[in-house]
């Protein structure tokens, strides 16, 4: 699919963007942390990805380059979020439902998950991007750090360190412990990973 994609077939083009477009959008909705803004990023990086498949070499797995591209549209919403003015939709009805769509995109039981989902969000947002970033690809997605090495552009080192420390700060402002398909591994660092921390 990914050949024929880059021969230019758009049938290929189209069901390789339905593959990947669901990871995209969950990548963008964690980063940027709210509905609006990850659609944007979103698409931005839909359209990166069509531009840019020509060109992708192999060099890594399609994967981490479709979760780089991804994380970089959402970072770059997230800074143009930062120079223009928000609107804040904070009626009942509306955090429900922003409540109701963030638990059925994690997972079972979205009655009983809506407020780990609201907190989880709220947390994350409290997070420095730097940390952000590469807890959501760990922790959301799954990937190892090699992976997100490569999609971050930096260090593994760093990047265990940044996780360990994003951890640790979702952990404190966390009101109470997170169960369940929301949880992740978000509780406070054990020795191991504060010791990798100081390496």
């Amino acid at each position: 699919m990914l050949a024929a994609a880059q021969r230019g077939e758009r049938d290929a083009l189209e069901a390789l963007l339905r593959h990947q477009q669901p990871a995209i959008h969950a990548v963008c909705r964690r980063i940027t942390g709210n509905d609006t803004d990850a659609a944007d990023a979103t698409q931005d990086a839909l359209i990166a990805i069509v531009k840019g498949l020509p060109r992708f070499d192999g060099r890594s797995a399609f994967s981490t380059w479709v979760y780089r591209v991804a994380t970089n549209a959402a970072l770059d919403e997230v800074r143009r979020r930062g120079r223009r003015p928000v609107a804040v939709v904070d009626t009942e009805s509306d955090r429900a439902s922003a409540a109701r769509h963030r638990a059925n995109a994690l997972g079972d039981d979205p009655a009983n998950r809506v407020s780990d989902c609201v907190d989880l969000d709220r947390a994350l947002q409290q997070l420095p991007l730097d940390f952000r970033a590469p807890v959501v690809l760990r922790d959301l997605l799954g990937l190892d750090y090699a992976e997100i090495a490569s999609v971050l552009g930096i260090p593994a080192g760093t990047v265990r360190s940044r996780i360990s420390r994003g951890r640790a700060a979702l952990a404190r402002a966390l009101p109470q412990p997170i169960e369940g398909p929301a949880a992740g591994n978000w509780t406070r660092p054990t020795d191991v990973e504060e010791a990798n921390h100081h390496d």
